[in-house]
């Protein structure tokens, strides 16, 4: 369950900016104006990349017209030069997504993303693979595309193999393989059908492990690497995808906890199907298969085994001619806790590997040289489970992290010949990500804080900026925000103590306040693990609304949640529902104490694991929220996959008491303060039975409840009309409960 909530932005917007002639012609900030084009945020690029040879900047751009409809652009590095390479309306078909395409999107959470989704550049940075509407192009940096000659119908991740020989998707369950040099496509699977897929990856792996691939190629293009894997042991759950004019009904394989999972295998073969071999993934085929990397050289293959329980991460070195394999090293979790994955695994050229570990209690970067490891990172700060960059020329890797503070997110590096020092490359005072070209000689960096939406921009190694790839700038009269300013409110940010006496923190914006009066609050919160609410990013411009409208903004980070630390984080293990219901009420009874808050009317809203959190808050401690809003809840964790629920709640089958305490169903009737539940009708992680088994426990017990459901919609309720429509039916049911608050 990687982080959802729907409709708001992470974090509540920024102080308030200083006001030039245009910001004093402010408007009124209308629910309508939120959800329309343009983006209030400006444009927002995804899928930076560089090209290999580093002279280009390619990027995903929305249109302004439609601002989920995303475009090829990319920007020549040498000139700043800018040109579409892709046109998405004028090249696509508007053919419909597949079945497999859309729950694929869901996972990755682009689901309403429409136009081009992903792209790979070639490796002689000549040309760009890109997948549209069911068919591939390649893409020249003249604006020409051409169709591949690949066979009608639906394809998956597409990619150009690392040498640029060849392209590899999947098509009806198989792998292919096409020659770039002759177009002709080969099927180099033959068994993929019903239950069997080759190529990609199993539900769990895409919805809660971070992969989303099921093929790898070795650099030299000599072999790749292709999951297998078998749903059939997987049980069936009978989704009804209820629309607007009809009901889908699909029997989907949804490994609920405590249930079996899809059968895995790994083959390693040459780009024309020869010289198969099944890779020894062990003896126990209860596992997870987390990540397969390849060395540089090509003859050896990592791959990270993961035990069912997720207490043991094996890698492991494979010889890709035979398939032996070897246990290179294990990490193992400590009590009452489990191993979190990564994606820092880099092989380097001199047979070494910088790996992520939290080993220490933390998550930083170590070196494994000649059987040695070597800690590159240390302290009691972060840095996030992935490398941004290496250069091998000067020993050096670059990675994110909060060294200068929890609420901030930083581009750093370090030498991983000569550990020591840790150089900060970005701005104080900004949340920053960052990718890299293959060398280590430049980043793009993306950076927002309080003050300023999403900036993109090219920087040399030593963090400069050489060229704004995105400015963005919100007090440049034509950005669509600018209009805004003159309304925007201060945006602050405080800690508590803890039930326990942790340090919790907590961010807030307010009306502009009047002596004496006393303002409801609006709660927002998450309040699930692998996720942090609370920090000095830009935010967007729902809170806004939320607080013209006459409420306070408030979230805070519980424990349990993610860049504190293991043990910080620990704290959930076999307890989904109690610290985070302990701190969260804690963070409401902390408003009560101020002299400006409203104490009778703190109404809290969460989606997904805050949905489910919403319904544990009303449940343990009744009287505290005047309201209520619970979005897509999960209610009973034995509902949900294996991955995810397992890693933090254990077996059901062994710990049963745990569930039992975690679940929501049980204290139903506990529940005495105004509700509303919201639910898309044809949702495929947190499935509809959540809220249907909830609902008819309510009603059971004679407990009031209001609800919505969103026919045709899965965990995404969004788009254009509804969006409104969701946002409308909570405002109304507040205004209701608490009397309208808008000013």
């Amino acid at each position: 369950m990687r982080r959802w909530v729907l409709g708001l932005a992470l974090v509540a917007l920024g102080a308030p900016l200083m006001a030039s002639e245009a910001m004093a012609q402010g408007k009124e900030l209308t629910l309508e104006r939120v959800y329309a084009s343009p983006d209030l945020a400006g444009t927002t690029p995804r899928k930076l990349t560089l090209s290999p040879d580093g002279k280009w900047v390619t990027l995903l751009r929305n249109r302004a017209d439609d601002k989920e409809r995303f475009d090829l652009w990319a920007m020549d590095t040498r000139t700043g030069e800018w040109r579409m390479l892709v046109d998405s309306k004028k090249l696509g078909t508007g053919a419909a997504l597949s079945e497999a395409e859309k729950m694929q999107r869901e996972r990755a959470r682009i689901g309403g993303t429409k136009g081009i989704v992903s792209y790979d550049w070639s490796a002689d940075s000549q040309s760009i693979l890109v997948p549209l509407d069911g068919e591939l192009y390649l893409a020249r940096l003249d604006g020409q595309a051409t169709r591949l000659a690949a066979a009608a119908g639906p394809k998956l991740n597409a990619v150009v193999s690392p040498g640029g020989k060849f392209a590899s998707y999947v098509q009806d369950q198989n792998l292919f393989v096409m020659d770039l040099a002759t177009g002709t496509p080969k099927r180099v699977t033959d068994d993929g059908a019903d239950t069997v897929h080759w190529g990609e990856a199993e539900f769990v792996a895409q919805e809660e492990m971070d992969r989303f691939t099921g093929h790898w190629w070795a650099r030299d293009d000599s072999r790749v690497a292709v999951e297998r894997f078998d749903e059939a042991p997987v049980g069936i759950v009978t989704r009804a995808a209820i629309g607007a004019e009809g009901t889908n009904i699909y029997q989907q394989r949804y490994p609920k906890a405590g249930t079996p999972n899809a059968l895995v295998a790994l083959y390693v073969m040459r780009p024309d199907g020869s010289e198969k071999v099944k890779v020894d993934l062990g003896s126990e085929t209860d596992i997870y298969l987390a990540r397969v990397d390849w060395s540089r050289d090509g003859t050896t293959l990592y791959v990270q085994r993961q035990n069912r329980d997720q207490t043991v991460l094996d890698l492991l070195a494979v010889d890709p001619v035979t398939g032996k394999s070897s246990v290179l090293f294990s990490e193992k979790s400590g009590p009452k806790s489990w191993v979190n994955l990564s994606n820092a695994l880099t092989p380097l050229d001199d047979g070494s590997l910088i790996w992520w570990s939290e080993r220490d209690g933390h998550g930083h970067l170590y070196r494994l040289a000649k059987g040695k490891w070597t800690q590159l990172t240390k302290g009691a700060w972060e840095v996030t489970p992935d490398v941004v960059g290496i250069d091998q020329g000067h020993g050096r890797v670059f990675f994110l992290g909060n060294r200068d503070g929890v609420l901030e997110r930083h581009l750093y590096v370090a030498s991983y010949r000569k550990p020591g020092a840790v150089t900060r490359l970005t701005e104080a005072g900004w949340w920053n990500s960052a990718v890299m070209d293959p060398a280590g000689t430049r980043a793009i960096v993306t950076r927002s804080n309080t003050d300023q939406p999403t900036q993109v921009y090219l920087a040399d190694a030593a963090g400069k900026r050489i060229a704004w790839v995105n400015e963005n700038a919100v007090t440049a009269a034509d950005h669509p925000y600018n209009a805004y300013l003159a309304g925007h409110h201060e945006r602050t940010f405080g800690t508590i103590k803890g039930p326990d006496g942790t340090t919790l923190h907590w961010e807030m914006v307010t009306p502009k306040r009047e002596p004496g009066k006393r303002y409801p609050v609006f709660f927002q919160h998450y309040g699930g693990p692998h996720s942090q609410t609370v920090s000095k990013a830009w935010g967007g411009a729902l809170q806004q609304y939320i607080v013209d409208r006459g409420y306070i903004w408030f979230q805070i980070d519980n424990r349990g949640s993610a860049n504190r630390g293991k043990a910080f984080e620990d704290a959930i293990w076999h307890a989904m529902g109690s610290v985070e219901v302990e701190d969260q009420v804690a963070g409401a009874n902390y408003l009560k104490t101020l002299d400006f808050v409203d104490p009778g009317k703190i109404v809290t809203y969460g989606w997904s694991y805050g949905g489910y959190m919403t319904l544990k808050m009303l449940e343990k401690a009744p009287g505290v929220f005047a309201a209520g809003v619970a979005g897509a809840p999960v209610t009973k964790w034995e509902l949900y996959d294996t991955h995810y629920t397992e890693r933090y709640m254990g077996d059901p089958n062994k710990v049963p008491e745990a569930y039992k305490a975690s679940d929501n169903i049980a204290d139903a009737a506990k529940i005495t303060d105004p509700l509303l539940i919201l639910h898309g009708m044809a949702d495929d992680n947190v499935v509809l039975e959540n809220t249907t088994a909830m609902t008819a426990t309510l009603q059971q017990q004679k407990v009031p409840f209001e609800m919505m459901l969103y026919p045709g919609h899965t965990h995404r309720v969004g788009g254009p009309g509804i969006s409104e429509h969701l946002w409308g039916t909570i405002f109304d049911f507040l205004d209701r409960h608490l009397g309208e608050t808008k000013h």
